[in-house]
């Protein structure tokens, strides 16, 4: 299950400094003891022309149809899940299986700073700073055996605090999944924290998925079953519109959805359009996991 890490994440890829300022107060807030985390020494200076969407964006616009599908009702009415004391349970062909309170889950594991890029399947995107740990960190310390090909994460369900849950807008709970080399990437995120401060709940909290190279519905959020699998499972999106939404849902700009074209995007607090890119930007670190595969037969 090892796999080599790259010699370095590029500067572009790490938080700026500025946005360390209330680590210890977050850690403390967040139950994290600061035993086993192994802080960066240094913080890189952000990189390109990108610029970091505000805080107030990426809190205020969301996707989360557990708590409606308009794009300010998640933060409106995702106030009041109570996300502590909070269980994640681990199935499948892995050895270290069982319900585990989430503290106990990620003790041990390196926490990581990380900026990234972030695309949704509906054309918009936004650059945010996230605080988590590595996927494949915990992967590790799970112990998955020779038949997991897959990893399977499940959102909580719950309708007396996801009002969205109600609808019959998707097929409830929510489930997403990776392939197994996918999720020991160095990229691939469990994320507990943004901009230095606890991930709030319409951004998933108290754990979600973050995966840079793919459309936004496939970071699963509030998860409460990580599941290792021999065979693919059914995701969600995929199950209720499999001609929009493939299983690997990476960012492609020569894959357009039925209804529109994914050659651009519009990055939020930009007027102009820019160009997508394959991969969403991140083809150098990731492109080997896709080597001759059809991307648009496979998308």
């Amino acid at each position: 299950m090892l796999i080599r890490r790259p010699p370095d994440i590029p500067a572009s890829e790490i938080t700026g400094e500025s946005l360390y300022q209330n680590r210890r107060a977050w850690l403390s807030t967040a139950g994290v003891t600061l035993a086993g985390l192994a802080l960066p020494a240094r913080a890189r200076a952000w990189g390109g022309d990108d610029k970091l969407t505000p805080y107030d964006v990426v809190t205020t616009y969301n996707n989360y149809d557990e708590f409606g599908t308009g794009k300010d009702e998640p933060a409106k009415h995702a106030g009041g899940l109570k996300t502590k004391p909070w269980m994640v349970t681990v199935e499948g062909d892995v050895k270290k299986k069982g319900s585990i309170y989430l503290d106990d889950l990620l003790k041990g594991i390196p926490l990581v700073d990380r900026t990234y890029r972030m695309r949704c399947v509906e054309a918009w995107s936004m650059v945010i700073p996230w605080n988590g740990i590595m996927l494949g960190d915990l992967i590790r310390k799970l112990e998955p055996g020779t038949k997991a090909k897959y990893v399977e994460f499940t959102t909580l369900l719950d309708p007396k605090q996801m009002p969205g849950q109600e609808s019959g807008v998707l097929g409830w709970p929510y489930v997403e999944a990776l392939r197994i080399d996918e999720a020991m990437h160095p990229l691939a995120l469990l994320t507990t924290g943004v901009y230095g401060k606890p991930l709030p709940n319409q951004n998933g909290a108290p754990i979600r998925l973050t995966v840079p190279w793919k459309y936004g519905f496939k970071g699963g959020k509030s998860i409460v079953r990580i599941r290792f699998l021999e065979t693919q499972p059914r995701t969600t999106w995929n199950i209720a519109a499999p001609q929009e939404y493939g299983f690997l849902g990476n960012v492609n700009p020569n894959v357009s959805h039925p209804r529109w074209t994914q050659k651009e995007e519009r990055r939020l607090g930009e007027f102009f359009k820019r160009p997508t890119l394959m991969f969403n930007g991140y083809a150098d670190q990731v492109g080997q996991l896709y080597t001759g595969l059809d991307l648009k037969a496979n998308f």
